[in-house]
């Protein structure tokens, strides 16, 4: 199989704490309004992206969002026996990169939005990566963690003309999106 790219969208507050009691911990629109660009938008508009997600954050998304809307989407899950609509179902996060694979005429970008788990297989797999960190400055009760960011496989690049550089300031908390390429030696 070849190696897709993938791309990590995650926010993470001053502790890398992502999420408490399946919910964002915060609610910051503009990195909403990112989330949507960024995992939406595509250069080629016969194709669309594919979001990779587990089933905790697809139920975290209000229903009247899912399936998120121009976006191919893919819930890893063992455990869901019915297929949501507009959703295609994996067993595993290899079962869906095998079915991203069977789309490959008609998909551009791979998106991985959660959770901590799917994170973790993404970061720590063998694929090409890309993560878009938004840095939430600020500190928030968590019990769901994005897994440490190894310096060692990942280097910190120059944000792309795509996402904003400057810092955002919304209720009070401050966040900027940074961005890291994985190394290949």
């Amino acid at each position: 199989m070849s190696k897709a790219k993938l791309n990590v969208v995650v926010a993470a507050c001053n502790n890398m704490g992502i999420g408490i009691n399946g919910n964002l911990p915060w609610r910051l629109k503009q990195d909403m309004a990112f989330f949507k660009k960024i995992t939406a938008s595509t250069n080629d508009p016969e194709k669309k992206n594919v979001v990779i997600m587990g089933k905790n954050t697809w139920l975290s998304i209000p229903e009247k969002f899912r399936p998120l809307s121009g976006r191919v989407n893919i819930v890893l899950s063992t455990s869901l026996t019915e297929v949501p609509t507009g959703v295609h179902l994996a067993k595993s996060f290899e079962d869906a990169m095998n079915l991203v694979e069977t789309m490959v005429s008609t998909v551009e970008g791979v998106f991985v939005i959660g959770g901590a788990s799917v994170y973790k297989k993404a970061m720590f797999g063998s694929y090409p990566c890309r993560i878009y960190l938004t840095q939430v400055l600020a500190d928030f009760k968590c019990d769901t963690f994005l897994p440490e960011i190894d310096e060692k496989a990942f280097t910190k690049i120059p944000n792309p003309s795509d996402v904003p550089v400057n810092e955002f300031e919304e209720n009070g908390t401050k966040f900027h999106i940074v961005v890291y390429e994985k190394c290949f030696n």
